[in-house]
């Protein structure tokens, strides 16, 4: 079975805990709380990861760094993982958890590259025009990319809208090519 969908599963199994308690608000923010910590600490990753680590001392770890910070509920998904020694797919179901209660919530998370940043008509206009096309709230995550030299390009879940000068140009090339 691929670690992914393992992940999908634990982060359901959870999900589906977290809503029969109550308690899905505080959870979400336990598991945002994991990702940003794996996200920032590469050694952390690197220790659930290594075979070479014993499954005790990763949760000696994991209770070190979140048993006071996180709910009961979501601490014993680690010690669940720990003892079927699947600490290293911590990251992932942290991620798939978070996709989860974002669909859960009705949220549509949307990523904008742009070489400059956005103003806020063209922030409204991408965000509008994603939730018109999806029926959800949209996050947008704005991020700048110099290598565009103008335009955008954005992405929600796999597909992509291609809008920037770079990639224009490219099309061009190729058609001057082929003549």
């Amino acid at each position: 079975m691929s670690d992914q969908t393992v992940a999908f599963r634990y982060a359901k199994s959870l999900l589906d805990l977290a809503q029969e308690r109550g308690i899905t608000d505080t959870v979400a923010a336990d598991m945002q709380l994991f990702g940003q910590t794996a996200r920032e600490s590469r050694g952390l990753v690197l220790a659930l990861q290594s075979p070479v680590v014993k499954h005790y001392k990763k949760l000696e770890i994991l209770k070190a760094l979140f048993q006071k910070r996180v709910n009961p509920v979501t601490f014993s998904i680690f010690e669940i993982l720990s003892r079927k020694n699947r600490e290293a797919l911590l990251p992932a179901i942290a991620d798939e958890f978070q996709r989860q209660y974002d669909e859960l919530r009705g949220i549509q998370k949307a990523q904008v590259a742009s070489a400059v940043p956005l103003t806020d008509a063209q922030r409204k206009a991408l965000t509008d025009e994603v939730a018109k096309a999806t029926g959800r709230t949209v996050q947008l995550q704005e991020r700048l990319d110099p290598k565009l030299i103008g335009g955008y390009v954005l992405r929600v879940g796999d597909r992509q809208i291609d809008a920037s000068i770079r990639s224009r140009l490219n099309e061009l090339r190729v058609t001057f090519l082929q003549n």
